[in-house]
């Protein structure tokens, strides 16, 4: 079995200014505070003799290729993206950073979401991507405007409550 993963599909290179702050200190927490932690752990489980039935030192090894790994991800990511700062100049559209309330044409139940980029998302509190199917319906519609999205739970008709940046 080989360790060939195909590409990730691409997603939209946009972040807002607190997300590209987050990734930013994540990246420095992994590099300067967390890999050291481990890589020490590693070296004081690799002195203990016997590697192959030392738990600690495969758990450490592991811990480690974690770690690069997401380091090796965020190197190259944050480079790339494009922070989106401010507000556009048609605040009545919707467009990426919008703070949205949908009603749902048929059951009439309200909901909110916030539109950031695929590296920020937070389901618990409602931040969906820009590359969602949803965020990608809404995207320059306006206050009162309707439209449909399809949604894993199928077609869903939606009418735009309001819209905050």
């Amino acid at each position: 079995m080989s360790r060939w993963r195909p590409p990730s599909p691409s997603s939209t290179a946009i972040i807002t200014r607190e997300g590209f702050e987050k990734l930013k200190a994540e990246l420095d927490h992994l590099w300067h505070t967390l890999r050291p932690e481990v890589v020490k752990a590693l070296a004081a489980a690799a002195a203990e003799g016997d590697r192959s039935e030392n738990a600690e030192y495969t758990y450490r090894k592991k811990q480690l290729g974690e770690i690069d790994r997401r380091v090796r991800y965020l190197s190259k990511r944050i480079p790339s993206l494009k922070v989106a700062e401010g507000a556009p100049a048609d605040r009545e559209a919707v467009f990426f950073g919008a703070s949205i309330t949908l009603e749902h044409a048929d059951t009439g139940e309200s909901v909110c979401y916030r539109i950031v980029g695929p590296d920020e998302t937070d389901a618990r509190r409602g931040w969906i991507s820009i590359d969602s199917p949803l965020a990608r319906a809404v995207l320059k519609k306006r206050v009162d405007d309707e439209f449909e999205v399809d949604l894993p739970g199928g077609r869903t008709r939606f009418v735009i409550v309001s819209v905050d940046y």
